[in-house]
């Protein structure tokens, strides 16, 4: 769990520094030039969300099989600002994907809303794999969806593990989903 904690440790400075930002496209931009795959925050979560899947401390809990998995890790706290720390694996090898109009195999999650947004680390565990986030599919960087936003998680070209911060804590399941 000495990994665990390194994460949490890692991300303070990192949650210091964007507590007074409003999720959405500007901040999903400038978190992807400021913190994309080459920065040394990236690849430090990115090391340690791993580990944490592979030592079984994060998205160690079955959604809706062992291809899609998550976990808090953290709720919110002072340490970090009210933010919460959450960790999703999804892979779109699992026999209930389905093709989007690209032809590529999809893997769909469960709808939700993030009612203050929402701050994302996507890290692809395979080459080519991606998460969709509001601005469109993102490989290795960041995702921002808007507070107030609904959607459904989803992945293409393999596994992803994303690393979200909510602020708050806040996520709801509590929509309908759109039909169709």
């Amino acid at each position: 769990m000495q990994s665990r904690e390194e994460l949490i440790q890692c991300s303070i400075p990192f949650l210091r520094e964007v507590k007074d930002m409003t999720p959405g496209a500007e901040m999903e931009r400038w978190l992807n030039e400021t913190y994309g795959e080459e920065s040394a925050l990236y690849q430090d979560l990115a090391r340690l969300i791993k580990v944490g899947v592979e030592e079984g401390w994060a998205a160690n809990q079955e959604v809706d099989g062992p291809n899609y998995r998550r976990s808090r890790i953290l709720e919110p706290t002072a340490d970090t600002f009210q933010f919460s720390i959450t960790a999703v694996y999804m892979n779109s090898a699992d026999p209930r994907r389905f093709k989007d109009e690209d032809d590529h195999d999809v893997l769909r999650g469960q709808y939700h809303g993030h009612p203050y947004g929402e701050l994302n680390l996507v890290v692809p565990l395979n080459k080519g794999a991606e998460l969709k986030g509001l601005q469109g599919w993102q490989g290795a960087g960041w995702t921002a969806p808007d507070p107030g936003s609904r959607h459904y998680p989803e992945v293409r070209g393999g596994a992803v593990i994303a690393l979200f911060y909510l602020p708050a804590g806040r996520i709801s399941y509590d929509f309908k989903a759109p039909a169709g």
